[in-house]
């Protein structure tokens, strides 16, 4: 069975430490919420860092500009 935690009377919740030490998320880490149905999914934000280089090797030929909107 999956870890669980329960939603305090100020709305919060403790990630167990299974999990934090799975995804090795650290104290001060920054999340987004996502809905997802009934349900919400839990991403780190990701650093400037960790998106240095994500595009690397893309074709920007044949990209729409702002010559061709109305």
């Amino acid at each position: 069975m999956s870890d669980t935690a329960t939603l305090s009377s100020k709305f919060q919740i403790s990630i167990p430490k299974a999990v934090r030490t799975e995804q090795h998320w650290k104290a001060g880490q920054e999340f987004v919420f996502i809905p997802k149905g009934k349900g919400v999914l839990l991403m780190p934000v990701p650093s400037l860092e960790d998106l240095k280089g994500l595009a690397r090797g893309a074709d920007p030929s044949n990209y729409r500009d702002r010559k061709d909107r109305y």
